[in-house]
């Protein structure tokens, strides 16, 4: 009989495309993977990995029993869930990745939430960006992602996970205090058209979603600076360094020499959880998603 553990290992190995990625996913050394995988090879008396410049490719049997791993492991996650919904309990380890802002504006409400009403449920938390979340939870790596998308840009989730909406989450834009447009009560992006612009770092999604917005109204932006922390973005505008747009959720205070100023054209984040279908009924999953909701509802009372 084939052995669960060792179809995880060649599952890992699978979804991470390397030995090495395969032991951080599973939080175990290289070694153990490699005596795992060595172990499987005698067990099926075929060969499922060969070497591949210094890495390794899975053979066609092993990626004949990789699908089949998959599909396995996925019966086992159902029937986990389906074991804890017949139980009722909230019980044992939920683990939630989160993108900082929504980390910082929800998980501290949410998680007391969940130690209160249900103390023998542990949650595990970390911060990822939404892409990375979504990889993460589809690997199994997560139970649960808190992700975003713009009004006028979606993100694109891919198939075999569910979502729930947690919260709409608008933008404004940050200016240094001595900015000629800082006693506004709005403004336009096009104001902005002639301004340096401090932006995510490249290949976010935000940042993405923010050259795509302003070369939609036919500005051609200048990014300036670079930073991934909503904190260092506005010290960067507290310095006279640009302009930035900044959503509310988790902003926190915000430094002297910084002014806010609603958009005319309000720009919305839509905050949402995304989860594997197959852990669905998994009462784990409910409750976390129903204290993430309250504590959205919370962040935008």
């Amino acid at each position: 009989m084939l052995n669960l553990e060792r179809l995880r290992t060649l599952d890992a190995l699978a979804r991470h495309g390397s030995v090495s990625g395969a032991a951080d996913g599973l939080h175990v050394t290289t070694s153990a993977v490699s005596q795992q995988l060595s172990k499987l090879e005698r067990e099926v008396g075929q060969q499922l990995l060969a070497k591949n410049g210094r890495g390794v490719r899975l053979t066609d049997a092993g990626q004949l029993l990789a699908e089949h791993a998959a599909r396995i492991l996925s019966q086992v996650e159902m029937a986990q869930a389906d074991i804890e919904a017949q139980r009722g309990r909230v019980v044992g380890e939920v683990r939630i990745a989160a993108f900082p802002t929504a980390a910082r504006g929800l998980f501290p409400a949410a998680l007391r939430a969940l130690r209160a009403d249900h103390p023998e449920l542990r949650a595990r938390t970390s911060e990822l960006e939404p892409e990375r979340g979504i990889r993460e939870v589809l690997r199994g790596d997560a139970d649960l992602a808190i992700v975003l998308d713009w009004s006028n840009k979606r993100m694109p989730v891919p198939g075999g996970l569910a979502r729930a909406h947690l919260l709409d989450d608008s933008a404004d834009v940050a200016l240094p205090a001595d900015h000629p447009l800082a006693d506004r009560t709005e403004v336009d992006l096009v104001d902005f058209c002639e301004d340096d612009w401090v932006s995510w770092p490249e290949g976010e999604f935000c940042h993405d979603w923010l050259m795509f917005t302003l070369r939609s109204q036919g500005i051609e932006p200048h990014i300036a600076h670079l930073a991934g922390e909503h904190h260092t973005q506005l010290a960067l505008i507290a310095a006279g360094l640009g302009v930035c747009v900044t959503p509310r959720l988790g902003r926190g205070p915000v430094p002297e020499g910084v002014v806010l100023v609603p958009v005319r054209q309000r720009m919305r984040r839509h905050i949402y959880a995304v989860w594997r279908t197959d852990a669905d009924r998994r009462p784990s999953i409910r409750a976390a998603v129903e204290a993430l909701r309250g504590a959205g509802r919370l962040a935008e009372d």
